[in-house]
């Protein structure tokens, strides 16, 4: 019977004994992530092709649920950088009710796998696929940034990567100077304030007191603040939150059903299984990166993927888009001292307490800085250290991590990570192959007409063909073939089956094959598909020196 996995979210564990110590943590590490959330959230949502209240609501509603019921203590959820691609191509080409099913769909399908106890599956996808992949969308984040920084005058951004580029080239000569200035200023504004929690102990300085103090104000905030400052005050021709999408609402939205459409909702598989797989793989490295950074408890990974379901299935109906866990944020939360996944429950609602508050004041934000701020998170999403690494690695991972890259920007993250899948599945294949070997074994006082090979590796599929010949490679005069197998560390049914065709081939030109020293794994399938009465009884021995004396003693038996 399959074993399914009990819903049991960390934060019943976390309350049991929770002191006021922890709940004072919890506070101020939620209040300062759910400011760092705010100008992010609307900006995903923004570079999604979708309203900056979406990416809003989406942090407070997936944000309140991933973190009340994952498997991790300190995990922050939420709209993500990963989404921003493939969110504005499914919204582009299916439109928003599509995307808001394809969401819930995906939702169902990531609270299955996490019943279904197939959170360590995501752990098989190669590292060479992640960074690939990952280097691709930030490449792509980045683009669908150009627009806003230059203040370019485009109605709508097509999704693919090279009419983007045709797009943006066709317009440059409606570039603003203005946005320009407001989102590199933004830019340098981000990189250079200070982010660092941990402050020395000795006496401080003024200096190192005011970066103390700035420390403690995101870098983001500061530049949304001063951008709009600059560009009221100024008087700047830029675009703003209130010019394209009419500011802010001051309250959540009502619950409601996505329109549906059958016809076009039978053509969503490939979404849901593009936001699940990215949703699952996003989390779960996330949740990992958490677990690195504090001593908590490490994440339970089958919950942490229930949890992201629940959330992606109840965001959509209020006009949400998908969620994840999201790396930068949850490091604020930790680096923040958060202490149980209250931390999660109080950044939610501090996003929620500001959107009630002070939700018209977002209305004169420029785009611009916010696109200098994306363009920041795009630049910290890439592993560009990597590229510079390939040269110490094999052409192998080279191909895997440069073609899922590739595959990413030019087409899409599916087809990314199917190909970069299939091709380090080959690849190992091939490696693996290429391990097994057989070798004459010499031995002292070898009977005539007796022949010993030594097998290693593994037999499977990929190799059979290194052992298909070996009849034709056998002097003359042989009468008894040993393999001696100690060193043979795994066999499937394409190698039993060429097993039991040598056996065959073997016996037509009067040759025994006798095997001797069968690992566990092996012996286990040769018996189970009774290879045994197709090699004879008695030719499978313990040991290599057994079946050299059954034929010293009996040199003509065969």
């Amino acid at each position: 019977m399959l074993a399914l996995h009990r819903f049991h979210p960390r934060s019943l564990q976390a309350l049991r004994g929770y002191t006021r110590q922890q709940l004072i943590a919890d506070l101020g590490a939620g209040l300062t992530v759910g400011i760092v959330a705010l100008p992010l959230a609307m900006a995903f949502a923004i570079a999604s092709g979708l309203k900056p209240e979406q990416g809003i609501f989406t942090a407070v509603i997936a944000g309140f649920l991933i973190a009340a019921l994952g498997g991790s203590s300190v995990q922050i959820g939420g709209p993500a950088g990963a989404f921003i691609v493939i969110v504005y191509g499914i919204q582009a080409q299916y439109g928003l009710a599509n995307l808001l099913i394809a969401t819930m769909l995906a939702g169902v399908l990531l609270f299955a796998m996490g019943l279904l106890r197939l959170g360590a599956l995501v752990r098989y996808i190669p590292v060479g696929v992640v960074i690939g992949f990952t280097n691709g969308i930030a490449v792509l984040i980045g683009l669908s940034q150009l627009k806003d920084l230059l203040g370019l005058r485009i109605d709508k951004m097509p999704a693919d990567f090279f009419a983007q580029i045709a797009a943006l080239w066709a317009h440059l000569h409606t570039f603003n100077a203005s946005a320009l200035a407001l989102g590199l200023g933004s830019l340098a504004l981000v990189v250079l304030w200070p982010k660092s929690y941990a402050m020395p102990t000795a006496p401080l300085g003024l200096l190192q007191k005011l970066r103390r103090h700035a420390a403690q104000v995101p870098g983001t905030v500061i530049a949304l603040a001063l951008a709009t400052v600059a560009a009221r005050g100024l008087g700047l021709e830029v675009e703003t939150i209130g010019s394209r999408f009419g500011g802010i609402p001051q309250s959540l939205p009502a619950f409601a059903l996505p329109a549906f459409d059958w016809a076009t909702a039978k053509q969503l598989l490939m979404p849901t299984l593009t936001i699940a797989l990215l949703g699952a793989i996003e989390s779960l490295l996330c949740a990992r990166v958490a677990d690195n950074m504090s001593d908590l408890p490490r994440h339970d990974p089958n919950q942490e993927l229930m949890a992201q379901g629940v959330a992606n299935f109840v965001t959509p109906f209020f006009g949400g888009m998908p969620a994840t866990g999201t790396i930068a944020r949850t490091s604020t939360n930790v680096r923040a001292g958060a202490r149980s996944p209250v931390a999660g429950m109080v950044h939610a609602l501090t996003l929620l307490a500001i959107v009630l508050v002070a939700a018209p004041l977002a209305e004169h934000v420029p785009l611009a800085a916010l696109a200098g701020i994306l363009l920041f998170v795009a630049w910290n999403m890439g592993e560009w250290h990597e590229f510079a690494r390939l040269r110490q690695f094999k052409l192998s991972y080279r191909l895997v991590l440069l073609g899922s890259f590739v595959l990413t920007v030019v087409f899409d993250l599916t087809v990314a990570v199917e190909a970069g899948l299939v091709m380090a599945c080959v690849f190992f294949i091939w490696r693996m192959s290429e391990l097994f070997r057989i070798e004459p074994l010499p031995v002292a006082e070898l009977s005539p007409g007796v022949q010993v090979r030594q097998v290693y590796g593994a037999l499977f599929f990929g190799a059979v063909g290194k052992l298909e010949p070996l009849a034709e490679q056998l002097p003359p005069g042989t009468r008894v073939l040993v393999l001696e197998m100690h060193r043979l560390v795994a066999l499937d049914s394409t190698g039993v089956d060429t097993l039991a065709q040598l056996a065959r081939t073997l016996r037509r030109r009067g040759i025994e094959l006798m095997l001797a020293e069968v690992n566990e794994q092996p012996l286990s399938l040769l018996q189970r598909t009774e290879f045994e009465e197709v090699i004879g009884r008695g030719h499978i021995v313990a040991t290599l020196e057994q079946a050299l004396a059954l034929y010293a003693a009996a040199p003509k038996a065969a």
